[in-house]
């Protein structure tokens, strides 16, 4: 399995992402909602939700690398909101695997609030280069 290590995602520490489990089958992590994460009507904006789902699916694509390659690139995702996180409220994220194949890794990110309702669910299609 590749290493990850913490400075090669620098945009992640802009969304202030724990992440709190890495492995192959299962990727978490959890953030609070901070004022430059939010709209105008203090929600954290659906840009910085699908950022973070894809973050967390670029980190479980590179953990699942075949032998050889050395990165991986989104090439499709798909959201759907299901309720908005207020400013200061904890996000929490899961990425589960789809698919693995040789050429191409889905992965499905549910985020959930503090009382575990779900925010969004994003899929995404990971293409490995």
């Amino acid at each position: 399995m590749p290493e990850l290590k913490p400075d090669q995602m620098p945009f992640s520490r802009y969304l202030g992402l724990t992440i709190t489990q890495t492995d192959k089958e299962k990727i978490t992590a959890e953030l609070t909602v901070s004022e430059e994460l939010c709209t105008t009507g203090r929600i954290m904006h659906g840009g910085a939700l699908m950022a973070t789902a894809d973050t967390l699916g670029a980190i479980a694509a590179y953990l699942n690398l075949p032998d050889g390659a050395k990165a991986t690139t989104t090439i499709e995702s798909k959201t759907n909101f299901m309720r908005a996180a207020p400013k200061g409220s904890k996000v929490y994220a899961e990425t589960i695997p789809l698919h693995r194949g040789r050429r191409i890794s889905v992965w499905q990110t549910t985020l959930r609030n503090e009382e575990q309702k779900t925010l969004a669910i994003v899929t995404q299609s990971q293409l490995v280069l």
